[in-house]
This record gives C-alpha cells, structure tokens and sequence, in this order.
C-alpha cells in the first residue's frame, strides 16, 4: 500500500497534465479557427436601401364609420 503523500504526487501530476492537456488543444483551436477566418473572409453584404412606399393618409384608411364607434364607445366609458 502507497503512502497518502504518494498518491496526493500521482494525483497533482495527473491533474497538470490533463490541464495542460487541454490548455494546448483550446490554444491550437483558437489559433486553427484564426487562421481559417484568415483564409476564409466572411462576405460583407452591402446593404441596399429600400425603396420608399408612398403612404396613404390615415384619413383614407379609416372607415368613418369606425371612428364614430370607437368616439361612441370612449363617451360612454368616461361618462361611467
């Protein structure tokens, strides 16, 4: 049987090797993704503008009828 100071050894260097493990697969796949942003530019889309809508006037939209309705409605309500 190993002493505790032995086994607390193994385990520190089994941690630090897997640490450093993944340091250098994370550090490889920021510098891979660098270089493929590189070589590949991502395209720029040239934004065009929009063709401007005449708008119709809100007076042209609205059914008078509607209107009178909803007046209607909003008197009653306050009149409450």
């Amino acid at each position: 049987m190993t002493s505790i100071s032995e086994q607390l050894s193994d385990a520190l260097g089994i941690m630090i090797m897997g640490m450093g493990l993944v340091f250098i697969f994370l550090s490889l796949l920021i510098v891979g993704i660098g270089i493929v942003a590189k070589l590949f530019p991502a395209p720029v889309a040239t934004p065009t503008p929009a063709p401007i809508a005449p708008r119709a006037s809100a007076q042209s939209t609205l059914d008078p009828k509607l209107v009178s309705a909803i007046t209607s409605a909003i008197h009653q309500y306050r009149a409450k």
